[in-house]
């Protein structure tokens, strides 16, 4: 007997217009803070308590539970307009729409219903998976014990905790300490035994609320460690979608931050085109490249997404080939998304400046934050393995790995 739901019970996606109305006056008044918020490095505390409060963190929740009840790629369109805005926001959001997705894929039950619920009404979940230091590869520090209550306790420390410094949960990777399993541990972070600290150093994306989260016996309720294994299976290209996002976000911003500047700028030099630089032809087709990749880029990105969103379908619609085949092309998709979105953002970042003079380079003009920040996000699953995985499927149809990890191996001689 299949327990299935009808695709109608599903987040298939809504009108896209009417959905995004509902957030881009928020996104507006983000914008309008973003400039001073690099420039004195405050964490957008308020900016995301305004998209919790307009249910920004559940529009991939199902109609039926009180979501807005958006498609993958409407999700991905909606998160490129806020990195418009400010492109340190989607990425703390991150770990929280994973989790959600998460939770879409699972079967349904009490405990995924009160889950929408709280996405709702406006919980977010932050993310705590990466340990540093002499962690071996497949192993986790941070563990988590049953107790005599029935609870769990949670021990460790993580670092990249990207955007829980914002969140009510964090979904935190862990291991038994009864079975050795690996496990998600979704613990509750209005806690004593909750730490969350803002020390990340990068010199990009700088407000994530990124850094060290330190669990010392944080509580755990029992439905809320999840084995592992039942993670969605398309969880590496969700993650990946959404610095695509990021990079597009960027991109349309550089795009929109070097028309202002070029339109405001009234100094010419004297081997120039015009008596007005907005009149430069040369100006005008630095401007004209960098819109057109940041065309590309959005269209690349949304493209992506779409693997995603059959996969997700095809998760409850019994054809376990043709789930397999969709979580293929969300890896692979995903992937090439990546590959050629990191070099077209990156360098229409630094194209900026050559429409510009030198009075660009200000700090108080932080034009330097589009490239900082897109050299940064196209850092995350390092591009040159990406492109070894693209090519082993093209030349020999090997199946992409869905779930990679980092540690500690051998030193080089």
């Amino acid at each position: 007997m299949s327990h299935n739901p009808p695709l109608s019970n599903l987040s298939v996606g809504t009108d896209y217009e009417t959905l995004a109305n509902r957030f881009r006056p928020i996104f507006s008044r983000i914008a309008e803070g973003a400039l001073e918020r690099e420039r004195s490095r405050s964490l957008p505390y308020e900016q995301v308590k305004w998209l919790k409060e307009a249910g920004f963190g559940a529009v991939r929740v199902p109609v039926q539970y009180g979501g807005a009840g958006a498609s993958i790629p409407q999700l991905f369109r909606l998160l490129i307009e806020l990195a418009q805005a400010d492109s340190n926001l989607p990425q703390a959001l991150r770990g929280h729409f994973a989790f959600v997705e998460d939770r879409l894929n699972a079967p349904p039950s009490p405990e995924r219903s009160i889950w929408f619920q709280r996405f709702v009404a406006g919980d977010l979940v932050g993310n705590a998976w990466t340990e540093i230091g002499s962690v071996k590869i497949g192993d986790a520090i941070t563990k988590v014990s049953p107790t005599e209550q029935g609870d769990w306790l949670l021990n460790g420390t993580k670092f990249y905790s990207t955007g829980s410094i914002f969140a009510d949960w964090i979904d935190v990777y862990a291991k038994r300490t009864d079975t050795g399993g690996d496990v998600i541990a979704v613990v509750s972070t209005h806690q004593a035994g909750v730490t969350l600290n803002d020390d990340w150093d990068g010199f990009g994306q700088r407000t994530t609320g990124s850094g060290t989260s330190i669990f010392v016996n944080a509580q755990v309720e029992a439905v809320n460690v999840i084995d592992f294994a039942t993670r969605f299976k398309y969880q590496t290209a969700f993650y990946q979608l959404v610095l695509l996002a990021v990079l597009a976000g960027t991109a349309k911003a550089v795009e929109r931050d070097i028309a202002h500047e070029v339109r405001a700028r009234t100094r010419i030099f004297s081997h120039g085109n015009a008596t007005s630089v907005a009149q430069d032809v040369q100006v005008q087709q630095v401007v004209g490249r960098i819109s057109a990749q940041a065309y590309a880029a959005e269209a690349v990105a949304i493209r992506a997404a779409e693997p995603s969103q059959r996969a997700y379908e095809a998760r409850f619609g019994g054809n376990d080939e043709a789930e397999r085949l969709a979580n293929i092309d969300a890896e692979i998709e995903s992937a090439q998304g990546q590959v050629v979105l990191a070099d077209l953002v990156i360098r229409a970042s630094s194209d900026l400046f050559n429409a510009l003079g030198a009075s660009a380079a200000r700090e108080s003009k932080a034009l330097d934050r589009h490239w900082r920040n897109a050299r940064t996000v196209a850092t995350h699953n390092p591009l040159i393995y990406k492109e070894k995985v693209i090519g082993d499927w093209v030349i020999n149809g090997t199946e992409p790995p869905y779930v990679w990890q980092i540690g500690a191996g051998t030193p080089g001689k």
